[in-house]
């Protein structure tokens, strides 16, 4: 069987927590080539997913320039996603590259424009649609359930969960705080349940209130106030071309036990649903009202019956065959840039204090 030869850039924990595990469960993929600015981290990748012959790098260019790689993951810092994906592309690779799309819109505009030009296909790693409570909510949505949706809340909340390795709380390499990193996944989620990529306005509000504390109470140990550069906390209200509003929570330390990450609350005309306890609905049905939770404990995602539900695996393996059949990706770059423009014009309205338009 021809494989399809992989190569990584960025071998840091997203690679090695999501992307090179699920890789090495498809039969149809082999990583040929890892690429980190530290090269044990490298030298690491190879050794435990690589083939024997797997290749190590510091300088992605040398990863891009070979001719016989067919993909390439891009699991950097959030600044050089545009600059590796585009060179990626137009080097004649397939990409999928670690989510948010990238710094700011523009970036993620160029990297739509680049995977246009050269025909490549590009996806970026939300992982989130894979779940198998989104696999069941997207099919109600899609059939008309709900009607019409045209308010919904995307949350990404932690009480107390600051990432205090890397670069999370470097505003330069990262773009922003908690906004960009689990926000983005929460709006994902919700804008994709809605089918709504028309954004109007946006009004945006960040703080950086808790960040600013020393030894502070954290999940993760106390991080250190002065390279906190970051928001700690960031709230959107945005309004679409159809009438819909979309309010958007997202937090690393907010004062707060109404937590959870990468949820989404739907209302519609005909009913609603949330993520707050597992998967409810609630509608009315012959004159009362009723709340149901779907159990998700087995089967549901007809093309992969038997297959424990990992949403990474599914992701790669929907990504693949995405490349093997000629298919359309699961998550299209166009969506993901929707995403980045309304990310970045909460970032706006807050410094500005003004709404923003689109």
């Amino acid at each position: 069987m021809e494989k399809l030869r992989v190569g990584i850039v960025g071998v840091g924990g997203i690679a090695n927590g999501k992307h090179m595990p699920a890789l090495a469960k498809i039969p149809e993929v082999e990583m040929v080539a890892f690429c980190d600015l530290i090269q044990e981290r490298a030298e690491e990748g190879a050794k435990k997913y690589g083939t024997p012959d797997a290749a190590v790098y510091t300088d992605y260019r040398d990863l891009v320039a070979r001719d016989d790689i067919d993909i390439v993951h891009v699991c950097t810092t959030n600044d050089a996603h545009s600059f590796v994906t585009i060179d990626a592309l137009e080097s004649g690779k397939h990409v999928m590259c670690e989510k948010p799309m990238a710094k700011n819109a523009d970036e993620a505009r160029k990297m739509v424009e680049a995977a246009k030009r050269t025909g490549k296909k590009l996806t970026i790693g939300y992982q989130n649609r894979y779940r198998a409570d989104a696999f069941h909510l997207k099919k109600l949505c899609d059939e008309g359930f709900f009607g019409e949706i045209y308010f919904a809340k995307a949350l990404a909340v932690r009480r107390r969960a600051v990432p205090t390795w890397g670069s999370f709380l470097d505003e330069e390499r990262q773009g922003g705080g908690p906004l960009i990193d689990i926000g983005t996944h929460a709006l994902d989620l919700t804008l994709f349940m809605m089918n709504n990529y028309e954004p109007v306005m946006a009004v945006g509000s960040t703080y950086h209130k808790l960040g600013k504390m020393k030894n502070a109470a954290n999940a993760f140990g106390p991080w250190d106030p002065d390279e906190f550069t970051v928001e700690d906390s960031a709230f959107g209200f945005v309004t679409f071309k159809n009438g819909a509003t979309v309010i958007l929570e997202s937090s690393w330390a907010l004062n707060t036990l109404q937590i959870g990450e990468a949820m989404t609350v739907l209302c519609g005309t005909k009913a609603g649903a949330d993520m707050l306890d597992g998967l409810r609905i609630n509608g009315e049905e012959h004159g009362r009202l009723y709340t149901k939770k779907v159990d998700l404990s087995v089967g549901g995602v007809a093309f992969y019956e038997g297959v424990s539900h990992d949403p990474s695996y599914i992701e790669a393996r929907m990504w693949i065959d995405a490349i093997l059949n000629d298919t359309d990706v699961y998550v299209k770059p166009e969506e993901a840039l929707v995403v980045t423009e309304i990310l970045e014009a909460i970032y706006r309205s807050a410094e500005s204090g003004k709404p923003y338009y689109f």
